[in-house]
């Protein structure tokens, strides 16, 4: 079947099989790939011990991204952990605390997704952007746990504990140093908990989670940036109070310049759900014709518009959403000259909201690199 004959039909989404089979124009029209001209930096050290398995656009062949093709994250490291004695532990402000095996929380009712998950971080530096993946991941209902705790009246907070530790420094020089041991964690209001898409995942693409991504349970938080995600789940802790650690109060949190009375005025804010976004993934040539593909994500994608040199916004054709969760992959066929080309995405969402441009004050303003989810464009040279 043509790919899009496979999204048309009935059964495409009867199986991860047909959703693994989705390509791209390279191996779905014959067409020639054409590489992008301009190509990220390498990882600098340390961040090439943090960052692994980054996605390569150019190689983009699936709708669902392969547990061994899925980037990782691991900021104290990728620990090693024993499923035979390994335990979640439910507590803090609830009335009823327990305590979670991997057969415990197997045995409770299952259910999926199909959700992309994104690092904060990706295109915020040059040498990233291929943090991002998408997959079907399942579980048990970290609503219907929490609802079974019985969270105490006056709770704020869930925070989500990994068991991934490492040192930190609170205070360097003067007038003291303070250092310590710290555990990943973040957290999210109830509400935002209690979100029935939300489960404690121990299952990527019908196999079991990889090590790198989390093993034996992680978080999933459809819609969310990859770091509210948490993987190598060891506790959650209900609290009547706001959680202040690294991951939420000092790391992870984006900076932007405004203006006050006149004066500089910075507003920080943690990093939290995915904003609209799109990107050019590749372009193939064809009977002297160049197709572009790519995909878009994030909330209520409706449209997305291409644009070749300073020419003039097209748009593109957008492929079915499969899930409310997940990419889409769009296509655009051009024809283009020899020379060098630029060629620039954007995302539209159905209140008409654009992905913006890396000028936008949205942009523009921010200090940090975080929610980097300006407008991406990529050159090539033709031939």
């Amino acid at each position: 079947m043509q790919r899009r004959e496979l999204l048309a039909s009935g059964g495409a989404i009867a199986s991860l099989a047909m959703f693994a089979s989705h390509a791209l124009a390279q191996s779905a029209t014959g067409g020639k790939l054409i590489p992008w001209s301009d190509r990220p930096l390498p990882l600098p050290s340390p961040i090439d011990k943090v960052v692994t398995n980054l996605q390569r656009w150019e190689d983009l062949d699936t709708w669902i991204t392969p547990n061994d093709k899925l980037f990782g994250v691991g900021h104290y490291g990728y620990p090693t952990i024993d499923e035979k004695t390994w335990k979640l532990n439910v507590a803090g402000s609830v009335a009823k605390p327990a305590t979670f095996t991997l057969a415990g929380l197997k045995a409770l009712p299952r259910q999926e997704v199909i959700s992309t998950i994104e690092c904060s971080g990706n295109n915020g530096f040059p040498f990233l952007d291929g943090q991002i993946g998408n997959a079907k991941w399942a579980g048990a209902s970290l609503a219907e746990i929490l609802k079974a705790a019985q969270i105490k009246s006056g709770a704020v907070e869930v925070v989500f504990y990994g068991v991934d530790q490492g040192d930190d420094v609170a205070h360097k020089g003067a007038p003291f140093e303070l250092t310590y041991t710290d555990t990943f964690a973040r957290s999210m209001s109830i509400e935002d908990a209690m979100n029935s898409a939300n489960m404690l995942c121990y299952e990527m693409n019908g196999s079991a989670l990889p090590a790198r991504n989390g093993f034996p349970v992680r978080l999933i938080a459809p819609g969310w940036y990859g770091i509210a995600n948490v993987k190598w789940l060891g506790r959650i802790e209900v609290r009547d109070t706001h959680y202040l650690g690294k991951f939420m109060g000092r790391e992870y949190v984006t900076l932007r310049q405004g203006e006050q009375d006149g004066k500089p005025f910075m507003s920080q804010t943690p990093v939290g759900r995915m904003l609209l976004k799109s990107a050019p993934a590749q372009i193939t040539s064809r009977d002297g014709k160049y197709q572009i593909d790519g995909m878009a994500w994030g909330p209520d994608v409706d449209a997305v518009q291409v644009k070749i040199d300073n020419g003039p916004w097209t748009r593109a054709a957008l492929d079915d959403s499969k899930s409310p969760y997940s990419w889409r992959f769009w296509h655009i066929t051009q024809a283009l000259a020899p020379g060098e080309h630029t060629v620039t995405s954007r995302a539209i969402d159905k209140s008409g909201k654009v992905q913006p441009a890396m000028d936008d004050p949205l942009i523009a303003t921010k200090k940090t690199y975080w929610e980097s989810n300006g407008q991406i464009t990529r050159h090539v040279q033709i031939a």
